[in-house]
């Protein structure tokens, strides 16, 4: 899932869980085939969660956790599910964040919304940073300067942990890596070493399982 929340964007791969809190203004698209679950936890739970959106690594117990309450909502006022949503938000305070966070711009300047938007459409290396300058308008060196004031960090980083978050949805998806590397510009091997170097597994090892959300 592609979560939009505030200026930036959570990346949530499979066995993942976001975590949302109350009152949070955001966006849900769904890149690929999903099966979510969401769990709506008590203010009185969440006390050792953290004020801001994360995002999680699923364990086992977890996962069966968040799996039962999901199918057992309606007996949210028994006292075996209030236990349960207790554990859940307590497993939640110690799993292992995930960081995959894309920022995002905001609509102050035009131009690099639009460019963003641009690219998170088509994310392919194909398409160069002049030609996305020329494309709204803006210099080479004014839109350089206004992606690091705004954003922290260069077009070519920014573009690939968007490629990152489009890749693994693909291969969600079940497409063969090499079909994903040549959708986003890459060639088979150059894509592999890319997608090793950031995530720390090769994108043929990836494994395509269902993802968990968390409200």
């Amino acid at each position: 899932m592609w979560v939009e929340v505030g200026r930036e964007a959570l990346v949530v791969p499979p066995q993942r869980a976001v975590w949302l809190p109350p009152g949070t203004v955001h966006s849900i698209h769904m890149m690929s085939a999903v099966k979510m679950r969401n769990l709506y936890l008590h203010e009185e739970n969440v006390q050792h969660l953290s004020k801001h959106s994360d995002v999680f690594e699923i364990n086992g117990l977890l996962r069966e956790l968040i799996t039962t309450i999901a199918e057992r909502e309606l007996e949210r006022d028994s006292e075996y599910l209030q236990t349960a949503y207790r554990f859940a938000a307590m497993e939640l305070a110690h799993a292992a964040r995930y960081s995959m966070r894309i920022p995002l711009p905001d609509q102050t300047d035009r131009r690099l919304d639009v460019l963003c938007r641009a690219v998170i459409e088509n994310p392919s290396v194909g398409i160069s940073f002049e030609q996305h300058a020329a494309s709204v308008g803006a210099s080479v060196r004014t839109l350089s300067r206004l992606f690091t004031r705004a954003l922290g960090l260069g077009f070519a980083e920014w573009r690939r942990q968007v490629q990152l978050a489009i890749a693994v949805s693909k291969l969600a998806g079940g497409q063969p890596v090499n079909s994903v590397a040549r959708s986003l510009g890459y060639q088979p091997s150059s894509f592999s070493d890319m997608f090793r170097r950031e995530l720390g597994v090769a994108p043929s090892d990836f494994r395509p399982d269902e993802t968990l959300g968390d409200d």
